[in-house]
């Protein structure tokens, strides 16, 4: 069945090449009346994983995605976040590409990360940060207001720049590559927005911003879009993070339908493994198809903490 929003995202980037759609998501959120990613709240599967990261809230309903977790299992293991304050006191450092509006970006703040949204679209930057403004007590559930007093509130910023290139990473006032990374890095709708032909690119670049002892949460949606439906948002069921974290920056293979195909290659040094795979119980409406969640979540962890 035709979806009318994905067909006129489709129709609206199908004339950029893919190292020009920077302009194409700005005058989206220049005009403002066209923004279908943007739910008004983070997403709940990311509530209820820093809620209880241990054991996070799992779906009851079989998930009929290829490569998604068995029901009410979780592949892996339940794994925390590094706690946001480190022994010296200072703040561990959380980026959230393609961030919208800042939903994360508070959401991670009111835990205690100093949370640093990246976007490539000025305008989209101007709304975030008049949202991050009036964030304290906002979201879904009040999920803004501070976790921990004696934590304490984080720094809510949200840069403009291109996700490839480095100098947003100068707006942040600190020397973060220098220092390691960021500890967390969270991906919802980042890696989905980008044509397939930068995936590769995502991979590598996404290894290097990450610390050595950082984790990277992945909402892995839409699942459930036929790849041949193309873009954006681009289908993205687990195979997608799996075989291009597995050698981050090195071309992937597709079949015929545009499906990412499965490989036995060799994890790379600077591979990326999965360590939690998990069906949540809730996320976004437009995951949820005929009752059934779709989404999937999963955390990484650079391969030399793994093994």
């Amino acid at each position: 069945m035709a979806n009318p929003t994905h067909d006129r995202l489709r129709t609206h980037f199908a004339a950029l090449p893919p190292t020009s759609q920077a302009s194409g998501w700005d005058s989206l959120w220049a005009e403002g009346t066209f923004t279908p990613w943007d739910r008004g709240f983070a997403n709940p599967a990311l509530i209820d994983y820093l809620a209880h990261p241990l054991s996070p809230p799992l779906s009851t309903a079989p998930n009929p995605t290829p490569g998604a977790p068995s029901v009410g299992t979780l592949d892996g293991q339940a794994m925390a976040l590094p706690p946001p304050l480190k022994d010296d006191g200072t703040r561990r450092k959380a980026l959230i590409p393609g961030c919208g509006k800042g939903y994360d970006v508070a959401l991670l703040a009111s835990y205690g990360y100093d949370a640093y949204g990246l976007e490539v679209s000025t305008h989209a930057a101007e709304r975030a940060r008049e949202y991050l403004k009036e964030a304290a007590e906002g979201g879904l559930e009040g999920e803004n207001r501070v976790k921990d007093g004696g934590v304490g509130r984080g720094v809510m910023e949200c840069l403009c720049g291109d996700f490839f290139e480095g100098g947003w990473l100068a707006e942040t006032g600190e020397d973060i590559i220098g220092e390691g990374g960021f500890d967390v890095i969270y991906d919802n709708t980042f890696l989905c927005a980008l044509p397939p032909s930068l995936r590769p690119a995502w991979a590598e670049r996404t290894s290097a911003l990450l610390a050595p002892d950082g984790l990277l949460v992945c909402l892995e949606f839409p699942t459930h879009k036929p790849a041949a439906s193309q873009g954006p948002p681009w289908s993205l069921p687990p195979t997608v993070h799996l075989e291009l974290l597995k050698r981050p920056g090195e071309d992937i293979g597709y079949d015929d339908a545009g499906v990412v195909v499965a490989t036995q290659r060799a994890e790379s040094e600077d591979a990326l493994v999965r360590v939690g795979h998990w069906t949540p119980r809730r996320t976004h409406d437009v995951a949820v198809i005929k009752g059934v969640v779709r989404d999937c979540v999963s955390v990484w962890k650079h391969r030399a903490v793994s093994a």
